[in-house]
């Protein structure tokens, strides 16, 4: 495949995009979303003059009868989309006092430099659907497929999220070996803090099913981030009060996320007291029982649920309820 890289003023793009002769969203493209402070800062890096990395695009339909045709861009999508939203003041970026100036009160002058900006355009020629596809696929991913945080890491960069990479780098699951390498790279880390968040404030749901709506929803601004930051370190620092054995179950991820929503709604949203000593007690006799209920002949019926949700569909919502009231129940006596 030849390629070929060349400057063009950035007028042409976004009069491309009007005249929908440039597709900015191939459909077989992720949606990408930037926070309004991503797209904030890139309009700067634009309005000052530097530069930004090169936008790959395909040939898109052509009418033989008309000559007209059309072109796709197949990575930098959400650049040139930005870009577009600024010339037209579209409501989707938020220009506050002290950001920058809206489009229409720059200055003729710098009206004229900001379309008049070059941008290095690498064309990648007349290529079939599958071809084009194939290409976006490699240079948006890695060698292996990526999970479902993955993709959302790649699409969202918002409060939300940073907020859950704050709760995920916190010591306390490091210094109790939560966290496998391999959660790491996968982002598994990430994935478990923002379920834990999400659960907290809104209720258990099924797998990763919310992740993509929270995230989205607070991608701009995060309210609550004062809120349950102080209140996940509340649990945190419960959790060490109760000094767990460091082999006891409760540092497996699904049953640290149990117990960690399950003391939220009980000593942070509910305010009830709780002493770690007894309370660490209840757990360990619990989970003691949850580990032998294959072994009695009558394991007593919460330890019996408890232990079914963790053996099959440990992530579905029905089973994280299920095993948060089981939980639950023992941390009340």
């Amino acid at each position: 495949m030849q390629t070929s890289a060349t400057n063009k003023r950035l007028r042409l793009l976004l009069t491309g995009i009007r005249d929908s002769t440039l597709v900015p969203n191939p459909h077989f493209q992720r949606r990408l979303v930037w926070s309004n402070a991503h797209k904030i800062a890139f309009l700067q890096t634009v309005l000052d003059g530097l530069p930004f990395p090169e936008i790959f695009i395909s040939a898109g339909d052509v009418n033989p009868d008309t000559g007209d045709g059309t072109e796709l861009i197949v990575d930098g999508q959400q650049r040139i989309t930005t870009l577009y939203e600024y010339f037209t003041a579209s409501p989707n970026i938020k220009v506050r006092q002290g950001d920058l100036p809206p489009y229409k009160e720059l200055t003729n002058e710098q009206k004229v430099e900001f379309l008049e900006y070059e941008v290095v355009i690498r064309d990648l020629g007349a290529l079939t659907e599958g071809e084009t596809q194939e290409i976006f696929k490699r240079i948006n991913s890695t060698n292996y497929s990526l999970n479902a945080m993955e993709v959302n890491n790649s699409r969202f960069d918002g409060a939300l999220k940073l907020f859950a990479e704050n709760v995920a780098a916190k010591d306390f699951f490091t210094n109790h070996k939560v966290f496998t390498s391999l959660d790491g790279r996968r982002m598994n880390d990430i994935r478990f803090a923002l379920t834990l968040t999400i659960s907290c404030f809104a209720g258990y749901f099924n797998r990763d099913d919310s992740h993509e709506e929270f995230l989205d929803r607070f991608n701009d601004d995060f309210p609550l981030e004062s809120q349950m930051g102080d209140g996940i370190n509340h649990v945190i620092s419960f959790i060490e009060e109760c000094e767990f054995p460091e082999k006891s179950r409760v540092w497996q991820k699904s049953d640290l996320l149990t117990l960690m929503v399950e003391l939220y709604q009980i000593i942070v949203t509910e305010s009830t007291t709780l002493a770690p000593s007894e309370t660490s007690q209840r757990i360990q006799e619990f989970y003691k029982e949850v580990e032998n209920v294959t072994r009695v002949d009558a394991p007593l019926p919460d330890a019996a649920e408890y232990y079914r949700r963790v053996r099959s569909g440990i992530n579905d919502r029905v089973s994280r309820i299920m095993r948060g009231e089981a939980l639950r129940g023992r941390i009340l006596n």
